[in-house]
């Protein structure tokens, strides 16, 4: 069945690649990201990574539209809205939050329109609210924790302490952490959104008798909580996902992060092409080292203009299938989808160390061999 497969879609791959060689066409884009206040920087990374593949390609006939959702569900729906019905975007992106792409894409999808995730996953839309013209480019929101739960295992821990913020994201994440770790639990938290204080949880830690801590605490709200952990002078070890221990946040955290192993499908020093390339170009456009979320922007863009080349957004058949051979050159390697058209993967552990004078990180070892989400088998595609 694998071989038919294979068959099939390089089959596929011949027949767009034959199209592109008559047509490269263009595409209006809306995006809808974080751009102020709390968590903006993830927005502005996953921006910087979207246009950077854009300025860079040949496609002259790809509008990109930007607004702020200023992290508000409301807000986000607004745009959509004004995008899809006066703006005529034919596709949507940017979305961050899993509470605003839970308000935004199944009433996007419902109108024809395809929405492409760089961050957010879900678990309804990877399940059994999945939909043929929604991809998500990133994860579904369990993978990373998932990954780290594995490797609490792999390292002996026993006793974990687990806390991530009241909405979906963080019942993702925990859900994943808890379906690969097979110790007990020290305290399981939910944390609200976008709090800054956590000492009352540090206190329960340190009570706890825990022999680790896995956490999800994305932007601005992992920084607080590493600042606040490490000047508490618990030293019971850190885990965590990709988010928490990324460069942005690095150096807002500062050395407390150091030796931390985190997990994610991506890091700088992935061995391949691509990746060396999209790093040196990042890096000489806006002066920083490209984060998690800036190299999650930069392939959903490549892989809008690769189905571009082979077939017209117009034609929503082709497009869709356009997308989802995703031929093209992923920083993460090989890319490939799964059923329910989010990508099957490997998921890396990570540990933070300092290259001269920058906090980074470097890959350790692989947490999960191209992992399948959990609610692919709940999709009906």
């Amino acid at each position: 069945m694998k071989h038919l497969k294979k068959i099939a879609a390089s089959a596929l791959a011949l027949s767009l690649a034959a199209t592109s060689m008559a047509y490269a066409g263009g595409a209006k884009i809306g995006m809808i990201t974080t751009l102020s206040g709390g968590g903006s920087g993830l927005g502005i990374d996953v921006r910087d990574g979207f246009m950077l593949a854009i300025n860079q390609s040949d496609n002259k006939d790809v509008e990109v539209v930007i607004e702020d959702d200023a992290r508000k569900p409301e807000l986000a729906v607004q745009i959509a809205d004004k995008m899809i019905q006066s703006e005529k975007v034919d596709i949507l992106t940017g979305i961050i939050w899993s509470n605003l792409a839970m308000a935004v894409i199944p009433s996007a999808t419902a109108q024809g329109k395809f929405y492409l995730s760089p961050n957010a996953g879900p678990s309804p839309l990877a399940g059994k609210g999945c939909h043929p013209n929604y991809f998500n480019v990133a994860w579904q929101n369990d993978n990373l924790h998932e990954a780290m739960g594995a490797y609490a295992n792999s390292v002996g821990y026993k006793n974990s302490y687990i806390l991530a913020p009241n909405y979906p994201a963080g019942k993702d994440a925990l859900t994943g952490y808890k379906r690969f770790y097979e110790g007990d639990l020290a305290g399981e938290v939910y944390t609200k959104l976008g709090a800054t204080d956590y000492a009352a949880e540090i206190a329960q830690i340190r009570a706890s008798g825990a022999d680790s801590v896995f956490f999800f605490l994305p932007g601005g709200m992992g920084i607080a909580f590493m600042k606040q952990y490490a000047a508490s002078g618990v030293d019971i070890p850190v885990l965590g996902p990709a988010f928490s221990f990324d460069q942005g946040i690095l150096g807002a955290v500062g050395d407390a992060a150091l030796g931390v192993k985190n997990s994610s499908q991506w890091s700088k020093d992935l061995d391949n092409e691509a990746n060396k390339a999209f790093v040196a170009s990042f890096q000489e456009a806006y002066g920083r080292l490209p984060s998690l979320y800036a190299s999650q922007g930069f392939d959903t863009a490549n892989l809008i203009l690769s189905a571009l080349e082979g077939a017209d957004v117009k034609d929503a058949d082709a497009f869709r299938a356009a997308l989802k051979v995703a031929e093209f050159d992923s920083v993460r390697g090989d890319f490939r989808f799964g059923n329910n058209q989010h990508p099957i993967q490997n998921i890396y552990v990570r540990e933070v160390v300092k290259e001269g004078d920058v906090l980074t990180n470097k890959i350790v070892g692989l947490g999960l061999e191209q992992h399948q989400d959990a609610y692919a088998q709940e999709c009906g595609m």
